[in-house]
């Protein structure tokens, strides 16, 4: 564990000052809700995770687990400023919230909390795409709702569930990511995102603990894996090896269990809050053949990334101060970024490495634990660009739910 220093947090007047310089700080042409792609410049992709940051009312939900030092006047304002600092220092392609958006039992509001949760990317002008964890539900709203307004909020790629298919819980989508514009591979997903509910809690009387991915839900992953492997590999311009995968979900499967000290980068800090039950999901990921890596939250002083069976299993560390954490142990984020490969002709290709690290809410937004996650080395292929079917039908689909 790196040893931090005191980070005395912004008072509320620095917050707003925060907001203001975002709101301003982006064109118009900043954001939008699809057309997701590469970046000509250098060939690049970047998602930031933020896992946990159980928002409630603002100013009067106080922080956790801080200093002595810190405590004053600490509250849901300090995850704001750290969301502001966060996109300014990295400027990502894509936010991705993985759940305990907010908590639910300490927000009056559940849509306004979630709302003030969110601002700062949309202040910014960034695409963003969430998934629920297991409190986001317990306020004011179900969880039907709750993830109905995420899918209705401005920017957001979030989607509700696939049209057309009978499926479990509520937030289980794909986003495609597309080459650099003007080029080869520019109309083709050369990077595939996947998110999945997995749950609250188990519904089923003698299981205790957490809920699962269930069967219906692996059901529609397996089949939208195999379409777009397919669709990459044999409609033109046909590429020899599938498009990497990135899956993102709240509740950690158990196999994140599987590791030793040695054998992750990153600290374990508390227990693997997994289901009871093993619903399969890793094996699913395993089979699908293009998953490279999966991201999740839950527990919130874990970090780490371990490799299993050619698949890296990544916390994003917890980002919110509403939320238990550890003192002293700087709040966080997950940055990965992806990297297209170059050809002798100048042109941009498929994906050749994912790449990791981690931004600490400390006095200089210290970066920590660079990996590569995985590297296609001279292999490499490409992908294609982003269609969010999923997430327009999900808002025809949440009409008249909230």
């Amino acid at each position: 564990m790196a040893h931090l220093g005191l980070r005395r947090f912004p008072p509320p007047l620095m917050v707003l000052l925060l907001f203001l310089a975002a709101a301003a700080g982006k064109g118009e042409d900043g954001g939008g809700s699809g057309g997701l792609r590469f970046r000509r410049e250098g060939g690049t992709f970047k998602v930031l995770q933020v896992a946990d940051m159980h928002f409630g009312d603002g100013r009067s939900a106080p922080c956790e687990d801080v200093l002595p030092a810190q405590q004053r006047g600490c509250s849901d304002l300090n995850t704001t400023a750290f969301l502001y600092r966060v996109f300014r220092a990295e400027d990502p392609d894509l936010v991705i919230f993985t759940g305990d958006n907010i908590y639910g039992a300490d927000s009056s509001d559940a849509a306004k909390s979630m709302d003030a949760a969110i601002a700062p990317a949309i202040a910014m002008k960034l695409p963003w795409a969430a998934v629920l964890g297991n409190h986001d539900q317990e306020g004011t709203l179900s969880r039907e709702s709750v993830m109905c307004h995420l899918v209705g909020m401005k920017n957001s790629l979030s989607g509700l569930n696939p049209e057309g298919v009978k499926i479990d819980g509520y937030g289980n989508y794909n986003v495609e990511v597309g080459g650099v514009e003007g080029t080869l591979l520019a109309n083709k997903s050369v990077l595939n995102l996947y998110f999945l509910d997995s749950g609250d809690y188990s519904t089923v009387w003698w299981i205790p603990g957490y809920g699962w991915i269930k069967a219906s839900q692996q059901a529609w992953f397996r089949q939208t894996s195999s379409d777009i492997q397919k669709k990459y590999t044999t409609e033109e311009p046909t590429q020899k090896e599938p498009a990497p995968g990135l899956v993102y979900f709240h509740i950690p499967v158990p196999e994140f269990g599987s590791f030793t000290a040695s054998s992750f980068t990153g600290v374990k800090q508390e227990g693997i809050s997994s289901p009871s039950i093993n619903s399969g999901f890793f094996t699913t990921m395993v089979e699908a053949g293009d998953v490279k890596a999966a991201f999740i939250g839950h527990d919130h002083i874990n970090d780490f990334c371990g490799k299993l069976s050619g698949i890296q299993l990544c916390y994003g560390g917890g980002f919110g101060y509403h939320a238990y954490g550890k003192a002293g142990w700087s709040r966080r984020a997950r940055v990965v970024s992806v990297q297209l490969e170059k050809a002798e002709s100048g042109e941009w290709r498929g994906v050749k490495s994912i790449k990791t690290w981690k931004r600490l809410d400390d006095q200089h937004l210290t970066t920590i634990d660079s990996e590569v996650l995985w590297n296609r080395g001279s292999n490499g292929k490409g992908l294609s660009p982003v269609h969010v079917h999923d997430a327009v039908s999900g808002i025809h689909n949440c009409i008249n739910t909230v």
